[in-house]
């Protein structure tokens, strides 16, 4: 067979199986800025460390002029073409501070589960993935640089990671076997540790329609990982009645299209749909569209997730209604079944949370006016009741001292009676409704002080 040939059946292969991929991103380079503690690398005069009860494989690809170094009980350096390390003498970089030793950062801290440790090569603009599927999925092929230094921490979880392939330091696994012993070998023990397991030969995925990636018990794990560095709390969504979609750690804003399918639905299909009519539209420029296979009561949909910036407030709403449209318009030719769409509330803002706190301080104050307003009413039938204090009614106050100022309307004893009066026959066009009629019989605190003068004066 050609060369020709050998591409055509290379590229009908990989529309067969939709082969899928993820790509290992952190290292442990010697020449890496964040892997040491001053986030830069070393420069001359400088003396470094490395963490003594570590293991950890160093790729060096530049020469380095060091005064010191403290090297891991258990490592390796690999040295690229050029590379070699030389004594500092007595010059010194200025921007070195020769008083600190830079240390290498621990090269445990890169855990399997972080998303953040991994890429699925070039997204295309405007599409991103949930948390689950960013780290490999069952049916991925995982690539590690085979030129380059990594570790690995594999666990926790509640079980074995398993995926198709595993391409590391110039080999392929594909059988358990094979990557069992690489994993018990210095050279596996190297860059890979931890309490997990992992495993390959899954098959790869060959439904058009796409397939679930399988982390979903996994998903609490990569949630810790991936909210490690925020103290493992979400930060709070911008947004009234955020979303949570299926297979993403926290809340967000924006809507969530889920559609049931037939069997001629193609997912890569419809994702390329959704680039092409809708996400290059201006209006949709600041939306984040995740499309995916996931299970929901023992079925399977495909979850449309648009995910709103700061400023695209209301455009994942237009454009879910836009794609319920074109379910219904062109269903039966995309293999759409039914479509539903949900959405978050109001976007929430500073001056929202204000007016909040406002409305929170002045009910406090209502409330605090209430009180004093029932301890007085309290302390004054109490020194009625001891004799200290008494009042009368103001028609009866009236006739004895008449003229004098004998007290003031307290509204405390003001009482309010409503009174139920008969119905009024209105026209039978007209609901009849009952009114209600206000009669006010208020009553005086008479003020001991004025009413000790009327007695004497009488």
């Amino acid at each position: 067979m050609g060369a020709l040939g050998r591409v055509v059946l290379w590229l009908q292969l990989c529309a067969l199986t939709r082969a899928a991929y993820k790509l290992w991103v952190p290292n442990t380079a010697f020449d890496t800025a964040s892997n040491w503690n001053q986030n830069r690398t070393p420069c001359a005069g400088d003396a470094v460390q490395f963490p003594a009860d570590k293991m950890v494989s160093v790729m060096v690809r530049d020469s380095h002029a060091i005064s010191d170094m403290l090297l891991p009980l258990n490592g390796e350096f690999v040295l690229a073409s050029g590379a070699a390390f030389s004594t500092a003498g007595g010059d010194s970089d200025p921007a070195c501070n020769p008083g600190a030793p830079l240390l290498f950062r621990n090269p445990d801290r890169f855990s399997w589960l972080d998303p953040h440790s991994w890429s699925s090569g070039a997204q295309a603009h405007g599409l991103f993935s949930v948390d689950a599927e960013r780290v490999p999925c069952g049916y991925d092929d995982v690539l590690f640089p085979r030129d380059g230094s990594f570790r690995v921490a594999l666990g926790p979880g509640p079980n074995p990671v398993h995926v198709r392939s595993i391409s590391a330091v110039g080999q392929t696994f594909t059988r358990d076997e094979d990557l069992t012993a690489f994993l018990a070998s210095r050279e596996g023990r190297l860059r890979f540790h931890g309490s997990g397991a992992l495993r390959v030969g899954s098959q790869a995925c060959t439904d058009a329609s796409g397939c679930v990636c399988g982390n979903a018990e996994t998903l609490p794990w990569i949630c810790a990982s991936l909210l490690q560095p925020l103290g493992g709390r979400c930060p709070q969504a911008a947004c009234q009645d955020p979303l949570l979609p299926q297979g993403q750690c926290c809340d967000l804003c924006g809507a969530i299209v889920s559609l049931t399918h037939d069997p001629t639905f193609d997912l890569e299909r419809y994702r390329a749909r959704l680039l092409d009519l809708f996400l290059k539209q201006p209006q949709y420029q600041g939306l984040q569209v995740a499309v995916s296979k996931v299970l929901r009561d023992a079925h399977t949909e495909i979850q449309v997730v648009l995910e709103e910036t700061g400023h695209a407030t209301g455009a994942a709403g237009q454009l879910g209604h836009v794609l319920l449209q074109d379910a219904v318009a062109q269903g039966s030719e995309l293999g759409i079944v039914s479509a539903t769409l949900r959405q978050s509330g109001k976007p929430t803002s500073a001056d929202s949370a204000l007016g909040q706190n406002r409305s929170g301080a002045g009910l406090a104050v209502g409330v605090a006016a209430l009180v004093l307003l029932a301890l007085l009413g309290m302390a004054l039938l109490l020194l009625h009741r001891s004799g200290r204090l008494r009042w009368r009614r103001h028609e009866a106050a009236e006739s004895a001292s008449p003229g004098l100022p004998l007290g003031f309307r307290n509204p405390i004893f003001d009482v309010m009676v409503f009174k139920q009066q008969p119905s009024v026959e209105l026209p039978d066009s007209a609901q009849k409704v009952d009114i209600l009629d206000i009669d006010t019989n208020f009553g005086c605190f008479v003020n001991p002080l004025f009413a000790g003068q009327a007695e004497a004066e009488a």
